[in-house]
Parts: structure tokens; C-alpha cells; sequence
């Protein structure tokens, strides 16, 4: 997994609540085994219309927004049903942060699992974020700092996130579940080799 330590990029401000999976990443598209390829469905039945032709009104598909990397979002974001490729859509695409006031418990999981940082902020601070985004249509920006634990933009204003220091700290160091696990290697081999009836691997 990519470690993440600093990101700066472009807000792109999503307005609507209760944002879920099946919004993210419809149903329709989870028979894929990889975790790639997944982005070009992101919101799908938002972004598109159903004859297929993109919908110029949806802010994904304004040509001012193709290159965000942050997403401003409203409360309960990634509500709904557990799906993992809800994150794996959204990293896909191009996005490393996701900013609201409130996320569902399993997509929040899910999300540091996968590289991304889903970042609570309090919802002035959100509101304040959606208002800066409106005044700079395609032109707002931020810098999260996952070392500092701040996030701040160009025109001064900042503040401090609280996040939990393990999952900082396996974000920080780019460890999903796996990566972790290996990093006690040798302490679950010292452990194997002292449990009864173990075999010494025959060499290579």
C-alpha cells in the first residue's frame, strides 16, 4: 500500500448526505475480482445518463474537477452496505482524502485499509470549506498533513485533526492488514519453530 504522509490537491465539493455505497459503486459492477478498473464506475448513476452519455450537470463530469484528489462531502458519507470497493472506486478514480463531518463505521475502516484517509472535521469547519470551494469553482485547494495532523489551505486558515495513532501510524508507513502481519515475520517464526511436531523447511 502507498504510504501516505503529506497530499495536496483539488477540492471537489460533493453537496448531498447520506452518500451510499451502492451510490459510490453500484451493484452492478462489484462481479469484478481485481481491485482495479473500478473508478470508471465511481458514482455511475449519478455521472451518467441512461442512455449513457455523461451528464454534464454532475460535478464529477465538469472538466474543471478532472484532476481532484480531495472530496468534500456531507454527513454519513459511505452509508449503506459494507462493500470494499467502495474505496477501491474512489482511490481508483484519483481521490486520497475524503472530508466529512461523518462517515459510516465500516466504509471509515475499510477506507485506511486501502490507502485512503476518510478525515473528520467538525461541520463548521466543513461548512466553511464548502464555502471557500463555491468562491473558487475548480480552483480551491488543500493540504492534508497526516505527520502534523493539519489540514490547511493557501489563504491562511488551517486546523488541527485528531485521528487514531494506529491507524496513523499504518497509514504513514502505506501497511494494510498483510503488511502488518509481516512486520512480525520473524516473531511468528520464532514462535512456529517452538511449537511441537514443527519441520524445518527443506531448502530450495
Amino acid at each position: 500500500m502507498e504510504p501516505f504522509v503529506r497530499h495536496e490537491g483539488l477540492v471537489l465539493p460533493l453537496d448531498r448526505v447520506n452518500v451510499d455505497t451502492d451510490q459510490i459503486i453500484p451493484k452492478q459492477f462489484l462481479k469484478r475480482i481485481q481491485r482495479t478498473g473500478f473508478g470508471q464506475f465511481l458514482f455511475y448513476d449519478w455521472r451518467f445518463r441512461e442512455d449513457g452519455s455523461p451528464d454534464p450537470e454532475f460535478i464529477l463530469n465538469q472538466p474543471e474537477y478532472r484532476e481532484a484528489s480531495i472530496l468534500l462531502a456531507r454527513d454519513n458519507f459511505g452509508c449503506g452496505s459494507s462493500r470494499e470497493h467502495a474505496p477501491w472506486a474512489l482511490k481508483d478514480y484519483g481521490f486520497r482524502v475524503i472530508i466529512a463531518p461523518s462517515f459510516a463505521d465500516i466504509f471509515y475502516n475499510n477506507c485506511f485499509k486501502n490507502g485512503l484517509l476518510p478525515l473528520v472535521l467538525p461541520g463548521e469547519a466543513v461548512n466553511h470549506l464548502f464555502d471557500e470551494a463555491g468562491r473558487m469553482p475548480g480552483g480551491y485547494r488543500l493540504t492534508v498533513d497526516l505527520e502534523s495532523q493539519e489540514v490547511r489551505d493557501n489563504r491562511g486558515w488551517r486546523m488541527r485533526f485528531e485521528i487514531d495513532p494506529f491507524r496513523r501510524e499504518s497509514l504513514l508507513k502505506g501497511l494494510d492488514d498483510i503488511g502488518m502481519t509481516l512486520e512480525k515475520e520473524d516473531r511468528i517464526a520464532r514462535y512456529e519453530r517452538g511449537m511441537p511436531g514443527y519441520l524445518i523447511p527443506r531448502e530450495a
